[in-house]
């Protein structure tokens, strides 16, 4: 019989005892506990799978949950090769998003508020091994403790002579909301504010009985902006042997087909190019893919009994609203530019910086690798070089180019007429609606700034930012070909097989007021271009592939030839 999906789940223990089908990562634990340190920090993207590995933990080390090892890690590696540890500790587990970010005083409060509640209940969860319990939640009924109250926590579990292993699940979800608010963010991270005294406090617990430490987030900004106030963590995010601790491998993406029965015949997207190619140490073997992406297609074709129409997770809209806010200034903009037309950039990922150096370029790299949105690829020159992990990121990087020109002059680009025109493509075979339309509303906008780096990069970007948005087609980017790689495959979208033309554009540009000779010989190029592309064993024999050799002049005339021959 087949096991249940856990899409959205992040209860470790609810997930077994139902019935839930997991992928093993318990193996993780035994490396974790064999650390030096016993603090320790890991961070990964969003929607990677943290928050479930977190209650792994919790459930694991948990010494009210020692009586349950059997039945939850039974059949899993760690319960095959229990460490020394198993259930050895009283488990404080902080999770700092929802929090209240309106204003300072109400971020204050709703901090303050979020340790209190997690001290009460780490006291009614060990009262019946914490002598001192009764006493102490009275107290804290009785009086505003905020960050004090980590004080009576190392209070109860030192008079009980037990251990603490605390974890922080989202330790900086609110950041970029503090961030946005200026002054908030400095007082109450790096300054003696009530984020850097909770670490202090945490710090100091561990004179005494807090053995052990788990933190995760998204970057590591905010860590390294407390400096003092929590120095003694190791950072393990980028080490070889944690590369696959979190997402899911090829393999495990197989395993997870088996177990769930997901129909392989109704899986049409290609699940490498739009979920995969993670990869945080560059030595690493294997790519990853990123879990909450693959469980939301998988769920999606258990509910429906058939390939969905949305194939890139929606929650990527809040990584979106991010990547608009980190490159509000113009340096960041133009790299996030280089980045689209390119694919990749050349960086080293950087282990610790801070809020006030995101306007230099290596930083701002690190912080999108950090954040998912570039990832480890290799080396070429004696340099390395980050690229986007896949289609999915693509299109967050391809929205933002279409926001920005709207954004030029304040006047919305209407997706309606845009969605027609690409309609007319896809089922009449007619482009020359949405190249009128793409030059008018897209090339003719673009400011002088953006003209001086105006090239047929910059104009296929946009091309693939505004074709991706109606959903009829999926675009490729320089797709593979035994010839070379054409500029622009516009592929079906998986789950509409009734669209009757896909397209292969060859680019060309040339500068206002180039010659006719000048115009002529670009398009020689692209039809030679499109001539050996045509060779390629996927093109054979189809009449449902229009060949268009497009030549892009000053800022928006266009012409076209449409290769006929076979």
């Amino acid at each position: 019989m087949p096991k249940k999906l856990p899409y959205g789940m992040s209860n470790f223990a609810d997930l077994i005892e139902s019935g839930y089908v997991y992928v093993d990562k318990t193996r993780y634990v035994e490396l974790l506990e064999n650390e030096n340190n016993r603090y320790q920090f890991l961070i990964r993207p969003r929607r990677f799978g943290k928050s479930l590995f977190l209650s792994v933990l919790e459930n694991y080390y948990d010494l009210n949950r020692k009586d349950k090892f059997d039945s939850i890690f039974g059949n899993l590696y760690i319960g095959k090769n229990p460490t020394p540890e198993q259930g050895a500790y009283a488990v404080m587990r902080f999770n700092f998003s929802g929090l209240n970010t309106d204003s300072h005083e109400e971020f204050k409060a709703s901090f303050s508020n979020r340790v209190q509640e997690t001290v009460r209940l780490f006291l009614i969860s060990y009262k019946n091994i914490l002598p001192d319990a009764p006493s102490l939640l009275d107290s804290l009924s009785g009086k505003d403790y905020g960050i004090g109250a980590m004080d009576l926590a190392y209070t109860g579990a030192s008079v009980a002579g037990i251990k603490m292993f605390v974890i922080i699940d989202e330790y900086d979800h609110f950041a970029n909301n503090l961030i946005a608010m200026g002054e908030t963010y400095t007082k109450e991270v790096k300054a003696g504010g009530i984020v850097r005294a909770f670490y202090e406090s945490l710090k100091a617990g561990t004179d005494s009985v807090v053995k052990r430490i788990f933190i995760t987030g998204i970057t590591p900004m905010m860590i390294n902006d407390l400096t003092s106030g929590f120095n003694m963590s190791t950072d393990y995010s980028l080490y070889e042997k944690y590369n696959e601790m979190f997402g899911f491998t090829r393999e495990e993406v197989e395993w997870l087909i088996e177990e769930a029965s997901v129909g392989r015949n109704l899986i049409k997207v290609d699940m490498e190019s739009y979920y995969n190619g993670y990869r945080f140490n560059g030595d690493a073997e294997n790519t990853v893919y990123n879990s909450q992406m693959i469980l939301f297609l998988f769920n999606e074709i258990l509910i429906s009994g058939k390939q969905p129409q949305e194939v890139v997770d929606t929650n990527l809209q809040t990584d979106y609203a991010r990547l608009r806010r980190l490159a509000e200034n113009e340096n960041n903009r133009e790299i996030l530019f280089d980045i689209v037309k390119n694919g990749c950039i050349f960086g080293e990922v950087i282990r610790k910086f801070s809020l006030e150096q995101l306007h230099n370029e290596n930083y701002f790299v690190s912080l999108l690798f950090y954040l998912g949105m570039l990832t480890k690829s290799g080396a070429a020159e004696g340099r390395s070089y980050l690229k986007i992990p896949n289609y999915s990121i693509k299109t967050l990087y391809w929205n933002y180019a279409v926001s920005h020109v709207q954004d030029l002059d304040n006047t919305a680009v209407s997706t309606r007429k845009l969605s027609e025109a690409i309609s007319n493509m896809a089922f009449h075979g007619d482009i020359s609606s949405y190249l009128d339309f793409f030059t008018e509303n897209f090339l003719k906008r673009l400011s002088n700034r953006d003209l001086i780096c105006f090239d047929e990069k910059y104009i296929k970007t946009m091309l693939l930012s505004t074709l991706f948005m109606s959903n009829l087609y999926h675009p490729v980017s320089e797709s593979e070909n035994i010839n070379g790689y054409t500029d622009i495959y516009l592929q079906k979208h998986p789950a509409k097989p009734d669209i009757k033309y896909e397209y292969v554009l060859e680019i060309k540009y040339a500068k206002t007021g180039a010659s006719e000779s000048e115009i002529n010989a670009k398009f020689a190029e692209a039809e030679a271009q499109i001539a050996r592309y045509k060779k390629d064993g996927r093109y054979a024999d189809r009449n449902d592939i229009k060949f268009l050799a497009l030549v892009f002049k000053g800022k928006g005339d266009v012409e076209l030839i449409e290769d006929r021959g076979t």
